[in-house]
């Protein structure tokens, strides 16, 4: 192996795109399955894998995760719930991680949301907290350390994650805990996302790419994959696709050498 290839996806829990009517467009988790399949990824990243459920039930085992385990054979597959809150909007949750080497190490880690009042269907809300997963895996003898996270969409609250940037310091101060090969994806909901790029990298992590959008409903740049020094990506690509509100993004690494 060469290189291996890694996929970023907020999933939306499988409800797919439509232009006319984005909001009430069907769920067809065939159709996420085979995006997924068709990329034949080393690694997969995953956001919104579970339709969020009323007074924030979280159903065990979670119904879509026991779906792309069963359905993407050959890999070894990680989920977690972030915590368990009523509060919970009908949204996507969960986040997984799938390798086609074991994964190890597994964990999860709790980023809390400020209390910011924002209203919803006529009723004043506060956000639910959100999360931070991981593991480790072993490719072509080098050990990698994998996270994914889905953080708070600031600007869907009239507020900034500028002004709001702790969830982001936590994740960070997991990644200085890595020294050897490691890389981050996930949608990190920012709008402009200067800052956020300029704030990994002060900690060693930069991004596959910032040019092209990832979200249908705005011009933005949410997702990406962050890997440090010990990667060199070779190649990426934002895939479009109707599986989603987002799209994919791909790209290859080859492991460096320490000197």
């Amino acid at each position: 192996m060469s290189t291996f290839k890694v996929l970023q996806f907020n999933m939306q829990f499988g409800q797919g795109w439509d232009d006319a009517d984005p909001d009430r467009a069907p769920v067809d988790l065939e159709l996420t399955i085979s995006e997924i399949l068709r990329h034949d990824a080393d690694v997969v990243l995953l956001q919104e894998v579970e339709h969020a459920q009323p007074d924030g039930a979280q159903p065990d085992p979670p119904r879509n995760y026991t779906r792309l385990k069963a359905a993407l054979k050959g890999y070894y597959g990680y989920f977690s719930y972030p915590k368990p809150d009523p509060r919970e909007l009908p949204f996507g949750i969960g986040l997984a991680i799938f390798s086609k080497t074991p994964l190890r190490d597994t964990f999860r880690y709790d980023l809390p949301s400020p209390p910011i009042g924002f209203e919803f269907l006529g009723e004043q809300k506060t956000p639910t907290d959100r999360l931070l997963i991981g593991a480790k895996t072993t490719l072509a003898g080098h050990e990698l350390q994998l996270f994914n996270t889905h953080l708070l969409a600031y600007f869907m609250l009239n507020s900034s994650s500028e002004d709001h940037i702790k969830q982001r310091q936590l994740v960070i101060e997991q990644l200085r805990g890595t020294s050897g090969p490691a890389l981050l994806g996930g949608d990190f909901n920012v709008s402009k996302h200067d800052l956020l790029v300029r704030q990994f990298a002060e900690a060693g992590y930069q991004t596959v790419q910032t040019e092209e959008i990832t979200w249908r409903r705005r011009p933005y740049v949410l997702d990406h994959i962050f890997y440090n020094r010990r990667l060199r990506p070779v190649r990426h690509a934002v895939k479009p696709t109707l599986a989603s509100d987002h799209h994919i993004l791909v790209a290859e690494f080859e492991f460096v050498d320490q000197a």
